[in-house]
């Protein structure tokens, strides 16, 4: 029994030493890879200032690096931003919130996909999509019908509020 115990020792011993050196890597590489990347393009401005909506960006013209409407970008977070953010990606174009359930109708719960088409700021460059669960006899979530105007209500407001803040930015 001993015996046994004895022979497997560096073995194990070995193999943990193997795998410490492996998840180590080169700290060189992990300096490198922890340096911020910073992404800018001289003609429209830095990234950030791209996808807020700053010099160069937001307008929907020019060569910036997100293929969405800086405009609709904003609008779109600041009409959903009463349910919680699961997902925003502004070089997909694509906002996911996730459930959420309102204090005056507990029994129901909303989520809400918002797809960015466009660089440009027009209405067919967005499409939102309402989606509605009940909560069922078995206390589970069942899926419900939600009326197509809902959708395209919140297209409008996004377009509206897309639109005011163009122009409350071009009379600067």
């Amino acid at each position: 029994m001993v015996y046994r115990n004895i022979r497997i020792f560096p073995v194990v011993l070995m193999a943990v030493a193997f795998l410490g050196a492996a998840c180590s890597g080169n700290d060189k590489e992990a300096a490198k890879e922890a340096e911020p990347v910073q992404v800018t393009d001289d003609r429209n401005g830095g990234l950030l200032e791209q996808i807020l909506g700053g010099p160069g960006g937001g307008s929907g013209s020019g060569d910036a690096s997100i293929a969405v409407n800086g405009y609709l970008w904003r609008a779109s977070l600041d009409t959903v931003s009463f349910l919680p953010l699961s997902t925003a990606d502004p070089f997909g174009g694509i906002i996911i919130t996730d459930w959420y359930s309102p204090p005056s109708t507990p029994e129901e719960r909303f989520k809400v996909t918002v797809y960015i088409l466009d660089r440009e700021l027009r209405a067919d460059g967005l499409r939102v999509a309402v989606f509605r669960q009940t909560r069922g006899p078995a206390s589970g979530w069942v899926e419900a019908k939600v009326d197509r105007r809902t959708g395209r209500d919140m297209e409008n407001a996004i377009l509206k509020r897309a639109r005011q803040m163009r122009i409350r930015i071009n009379q600067r």
